[in-house]
Order: C-alpha cells, then sequence, then structure tokens
C-alpha cells in the first residue's frame, strides 16, 4: 500500500514539473500565400490569398505584443522556380516575399525588424509565412502542418503537371500550324511554277481574241468610227479603225465629211499586258466648208501610239490612247458662188505632234 502511495506522489510531482515545459513548447503556424507562374505581383483574392492572409492577420493580433517585443519574429520564405535561371528565381522569390510583408506592414502595422526572410529558387511559385507560437496540443498541429503541406505540394504538382501538358499541348499546334502553312507555300508555290511553265488554256481564250473597237470620241464630234483588233499572241496585236461622215447645213453651204483608215500594230507590256506600245499608220480625205472658204484634199500620216486598257469585265474594255507623229494635207481651197464649186488655190500643209486620240469601247468577240 504504501508503494502505491509513493509511486503516485512521484507520478504527481513529475506531472507537476513536466506539464509547464509541455504547455511551452512552441509549433510552427504556416500561412501560404500563391504566385502566378512567372509573376511577381500578390493577388491576395486569388486562389485562396484572401482566407490565408485573415487566418495570418488574427493569429499576428492575438500575438502582437510578443511579436513587437522581438519575441516572436515572423518568418517569411519566399519561392520561385518558373524562371529560366536560379538568379531570375532569386531576385522574383525576394519581391514576392517583400510584396507579402509589404501587405502585414500596411495592414497589421508590422515592422521590418519583426521579419526573418529567406528566398529560395526551389519547389514552387509561393511565399510561406510562419510563426512559432506555443501550442496546446503540439502532435495535433504537427500533424496539420505536415498534411496542409502535403497537401500543397501536390496542389503544386498538379498545377505544374498541368502547366507542362498546356504547353505542351500548345508547341504541338504551333507545330501542326506551321507544317500546314509551309505545305500550303510549298503547293501554291508548285502549283504557281506549273502555270509558268505550262500553257495555260484559259489565259490562250483570254489572250487570244478578236474585237470590235468604237471611238468615243469621234462619235462625240458626230464622226462615227469603228475597228477591229486581233490579237495574234498575249503581246502583239494589229488594230484597224476607220471613220466616216457627212454633214452639210445652211443650204449645203457649210460641209464637213471625212473619211479615215488608220491601221496599226501594237506590242503589250507587262504581266496584265495592259500598257502597249505601237505604230499606226493613217490616210484619208477631207472636205471642211466652216467658213466662206472650203478646204478638200488627201491626208497622209503616221507615228508612235500609247495607251493603257482598262478591263470593265470579261467582254468590255476602255482604252485610252494617244498618237504622235507627222500628217501632211495636200488640198484645194474653194468657193461655192451661185451653188458652184469655184477653186481659188492649192496648199499644202505639215503637222508634227498629236495626230490621234480616243477613248475607244472595245467589246471582244471571242
Amino acid at each position: 500500500m504504501s508503494r502505491k502511495i509513493t509511486f503516485l506522489t512521484l507520478f504527481l510531482w513529475l506531472m507537476t514539473v513536466t506539464f509547464p515545459v509541455i504547455a511551452q513548447q512552441k509549433t510552427d503556424t504556416t500561412y501560404t500565400f500563391r504566385f502566378v507562374s512567372q509573376k511577381d505581383m500578390f493577388y491576395v483574392p486569388w486562389n485562396g490569398n484572401d482566407t490565408e492572409l485573415a487566418r495570418l492577420l488574427e493569429c499576428i493580433e492575438n500575438s502582437k505584443a510578443t511579436i513587437f517585443n522581438g519575441k516572436l519574429p515572423l518568418l517569411v520564405d519566399g519561392y520561385c522556380n518558373s524562371l529560366g535561371g536560379e538568379a531570375e528565381n532569386l531576385a522574383t522569390a525576394k519581391i514576392r516575399a517583400n510584396r507579402v510583408k509589404s501587405e502585414l506592414i500596411t495592414r497589421a502595422k508590422i515592422k521590418e525588424e519583426n521579419f526573418i526572410t529567406h528566398n529560395h529558387a526551389t519547389e514552387g511559385d509561393f511565399v510561406i509565412v510562419r510563426l512559432t507560437v506555443p501550442a496546446k496540443e503540439t502532435a495535433a498541429m504537427d500533424a496539420e502542418a505536415e498534411a496542409r503541406r502535403k497537401a500543397e505540394a501536390e496542389r503544386l504538382e498538379t498545377e505544374k503537371r498541368a502547366e507542362q501538358e498546356r504547353l505542351a499541348e500548345e508547341q504541338r499546334k504551333a507545330e501542326e500550324a506551321r507544317l500546314a502553312a509551309e505545305k500550303a507555300e510549298a503547293e501554291k508555290t508548285v502549283q504557281q511554277n506549273t502555270l509558268a511553265d505550262t500553257p495555260s488554256e484559259t489565259k490562250i481564250t483570254t489572250d487570244y481574241h478578236l474585237s470590235l473597237r468604237a471611238n468615243l470620241l469621234r462619235w462625240a464630234t458626230l464622226t462615227p468610227d469603228l475597228g477591229l483588233e486581233w490579237r495574234i499572241c498575249p503581246s502583239w496585236g494589229i488594230a484597224v479603225n476607220g471613220s466616216w461622215t457627212s454633214w452639210n447645213w445652211s443650204d449645203k453651204d457649210r460641209r464637213y465629211a471625212l473619211w479615215e483608215v488608220a491601221p496599226e500594230i501594237r506590242y503589250y507590256m507587262g504581266e496584265k499586258k495592259a500598257w502597249y506600245l505601237g505604230s499606226m499608220f493613217k490616210a484619208g480625205q477631207f472636205n471642211y466648208k466652216i467658213s466662206e472658204t472650203g478646204k478638200q484634199g488627201d491626208l497622209m500620216g503616221g507615228g508612235i501610239t500609247t495607251g493603257y486598257q482598262l478591263r470593265l469585265n470579261k467582254a468590255l474594255t476602255l482604252d485610252f490612247n494617244l498618237g504622235m507623229g507627222y500628217l501632211n494635207a495636200d488640198f484645194e481651197k474653194y468657193e461655192v458662188i451661185d451653188g458652184v464649186r469655184v477653186r481659188c488655190g492649192n496648199e499644202t500643209k505639215n503637222w508634227c505632234g498629236p495626230i490621234n486620240a480616243g477613248v475607244t469601247l472595245v467589246w471582244k468577240l471571242f
């Protein structure tokens, strides 16, 4: 009986001595703040950071006196491993830790000297803040901290795998797009080379044709004008235009009569064969009596022509042309007396300059 009393007394004494020591043991309370990969901005409402910050601020409020007197420092560890090199990761980890500390300094009025900071270029993209505070249930809190650490590690590993899969998928799609573009470009090049090397039936039917021509400027001066052009090949054409008119008024005292024939050889230039240079010959006769003296005679000449053809549709084209060269006019002068033409002299004139101009409507026959 005395032994039991002695053992019980010894046990109670040991518990009295040991309990305060156990009660004063400390454990780490951990708070994790997550950051976007490769970024250093601290997004408080993002990914649970607001909840962690509220818990940390509550813990700081409960231990503020101990923190301010320097007995309970806040241990801040910044992490980054999403950048290219160790130096970049350490620099970003430092910025992240400073952003979390700035948030605590602003909200909880903590000072810089109340922090102990370490930065790491490993493990992930987060900042951990730890406070070593007295714990009533050390084992339970350690188990909770370990479980939270494992959960955080698993979450980070899952995010890392997801990010790697996303990057791999983007690279795969980019490679497929690049290969498709290269294939399309190669097919286009082959098609262009084939079209360049092989005569095209469509091109032949477009460039080799016979067309009807009408100079609208001549028609505007009441001088009907018609012509034909034969494109003997894509670059060469033969055109012939003819004009004829015969008008009189004031009881036949005034007269305007003319006929002309103007054959022309043209050379078409450029990829679209729209611009051309040509050589033209012109011959005809005229009879003008606009005043008291009339002039009747022959004209002949030729020169260089140039122009541009504007395609309106598959069948119609506008031909803007100008001819420069030499004309010779050999004519008689006459007066009309009692309805009879009376000759009053001969004259010859030579002209150098514009000899032809036209805005011609071209209608492709076939």
